[in-house]
């Protein structure tokens, strides 16, 4: 027994501070036990980290989700493709029944007339009508005048093309003679026509000028026409470029995008009247537009 009492120095001293070891750590646990122990703050504070964390990751989620959701724009539902038919949810019978009430050189005027052409479910129209886009003329329609005009047309006896003035020559004053042209509006006519050099191409023209009601055009017409047109450069719809189709008024890049793929969809334009199925075409200014288009 007594070769298992006896320690070397080396010995010794490992005993002596293990011991103090152990006696260090005691005292730690008993007059310091905040060091080994989590509060029950600490374990709320951690919690409530915690929580806010995940709100956060979950408020990022669906920002991302709402992201990566396709946004909806306000369009003419005239003009819905076979791809934004499919994004919008619509069945390929209900396209296919919109294109051919199109065909037939009909218009949708109204959501209601919408859902009676394509047999689209109430759901689905309430949810997409929301974005529906009209021309104004459709939304709100001018009423017909049924005064002056009307009566002053029928009792004076048509002018023929001879004896008509020339509306590129004609001065203020002759102007002022027509019933609804004053001062002002004889003077925008004039200005509009010296913004161009040689006057007038048409006299649809007229109808660019501010101020001109439809019926003072008309008894402007009655007196004045245009004999002698200024010279413009006319394009051949079925061949013209894109930079070719922006120099006419009215035509920007992206509605000469969609000129150019209309033609090539349908191989080719058979009339000029055909760019009013143009997606965004300003049909308003077709009659302006057709001024420098042909088919030849």
């Amino acid at each position: 027994m007594k070769s298992h009492f006896q320690f070397s120095n080396k010995q010794r001293s490992g005993i002596f501070l293990l011991v103090a070891i152990v006696v260090v750590l005691q005292c730690v646990y008993w007059f310091a036990p905040n060091v080994f122990t989590i509060s029950n703050d600490d374990i709320t504070k951690n919690q409530n980290q915690l929580d806010a964390f995940k709100k956060e990751l979950d408020s990022l989620r669906l920002v991302e989700i709402e992201s990566r959701t396709p946004k909806i724009y306000p369009f003419n539902p005239n003009y819905i493709t076979d791809y934004k038919g499919y994004t919008l949810g619509m069945t390929t019978e209900e396209i296919d029944r919109l294109h051919k009430f199109r065909a037939s050189n009909q218009w949708v005027n109204s959501a209601k007339q919408f859902q009676e052409v394509t047999k689209v479910s109430d759901s689905f129209l309430e949810a997409v009508s929301l974005y529906f886009k009209f021309p104004e003329w459709v939304t709100n329609p001018k009423p017909k005048s049924q005064g002056f005009s009307n009566s002053y047309a029928s009792t004076k006896e048509p002018k023929s093309f001879d004896q008509k003035i020339d509306l590129n020559t004609a001065s203020a004053v002759q102007l002022r003679k027509v019933y609804g042209v004053g001062e002002k509006l004889s003077e925008r006519i004039i200005a509009y026509r010296d913004k161009f050099n040689g006057g007038f191409v048409s006299d649809i023209e007229l109808s660019e000028v501010w101020g001109l009601s439809p019926e003072v055009i008309e008894r402007i017409q009655n007196d004045f026409t245009v004999k002698t047109p200024r010279a413009i450069k006319t394009f051949n719809l079925n061949t013209a470029t894109r930079d070719e189709l922006v120099t006419i008024q009215y035509i920007d890049y992206e509605i000469a995008h969609h000129i150019i793929e209309e033609r090539t969809l349908r191989d080719g334009f058979n009339s000029v009247e055909e760019l009013t199925k143009v997606e965004d075409f300003p049909i308003k200014k077709f009659d302006i537009i057709k001024l420098y288009l042909h088919l030849k």
